[in-house]
């Protein structure tokens, strides 16, 4: 699986940290992982929010298993 390093606010390392330890998710990988994806899944069926842009991610598709994206 391929590595990502992103930088996120404060706050959202707070929650994310916040629901491991509620036992949510077992680790910060598997959290932000399921959030990303569930976060990918809404734009696709929500769509973008600019009605101006054309096109998304809706358009794109995936290629192979339902779980990898190819950016």
């Amino acid at each position: 699986m391929p590595r990502v390093e992103i930088t996120v606010p404060e706050h959202l390392e707070m929650q994310i940290a916040q629901m491991v330890e509620q036992g949510e998710f077992l680790n910060r990988e598997e959290a932000v992982e399921e959030l990303l994806s569930t976060g990918i899944k809404a734009y696709k069926t929500s769509g973008p929010m600019d009605d101006d842009e054309s096109g998304g991610f809706e358009d794109e598709g995936m290629m192979g298993h339902e779980d990898e994206y190819v950016f």
